[in-house]
């Protein structure tokens, strides 16, 4: 059980980079919205300022625009 079905979030895979492992990925999920998974960027890196609980999150330009074309 991943941890999404755990907490009740049902997720399908969007668009991915590869097909075997773990690489960024965009999943859609039932609630109307969209997961990411990428390479953590520390606020102090990018120069943000982040509120509590939220991260910034790196994935290819390629990647995003893939899955909005299939969200479409």
């Amino acid at each position: 059980m991943t941890n999404a079905e755990k907490s009740g979030i049902a997720l399908e895979v969007l668009a991915g980079v590869c097909t075997t492992g773990s690489c960024p990925t965009v999943y859609r999920t039932d609630r109307n919205s969209l997961i990411v998974q990428g390479y953590v960027v520390t606020a102090a890196d990018a120069g943000v300022d982040l509120p509590e609980g939220e991260s910034l999150v790196e994935i290819p330009l390629d990647l995003l625009l893939d899955a909005a074309r299939r969200a479409g």
